[in-house]
């Protein structure tokens, strides 16, 4: 399957560098039909960006299992070294087993104010 949309990934550490950016080490795996076994497809480094992904990923813990949604792949050639870099990014994800992120947030079934209700209540506003 490999580093994709969609892919189903396993957290094996994670580093809040900012409010915007955390590092999370995960993995995908894959199961071999003939062997049984599992297949590392992907195993390295990716960096969440964006204030909702890396507070999402910092509340991360080892052995989350999450799915992978905006991602992106870049790479940079060091003339010097003559090395390629990869860059790996997430910019939005969800738990692998559909319950949102760790942190508190509304429920989604909560009722929805009326529109003509009176005065606004602005802490639901995300800004």
């Amino acid at each position: 399957m490999g580093f994709r949309k969609g892919a189903y990934c396993t957290v094996w550490s994670v580093e809040p560098k900012s409010n915007t950016m955390t590092k999370v080490k995960l993995s995908i795996s894959r199961k071999d039909k003939n062997t049984g076994e599992y297949i590392t497809d992907f195993s390295g480094f990716a960096t969440f960006s964006g204030t909702v992904a890396a507070g999402k990923a910092a509340a991360l813990k080892e052995k989350d299992r999450i799915k992978l949604d905006d991602v992106d792949v870049s790479s940079k050639w060091d003339d010097e070294k003559k090395v390629m870099y990869y860059n790996f990014k997430v910019f939005s994800f969800d738990m692998a087993d559909g319950s949102g992120s760790r942190e508190n947030s509304a429920q989604p079934n909560s009722p929805q104010p009326q529109v003509d209700s009176g005065v606004l209540d602005d802490s639901r506003l995300p800004f």
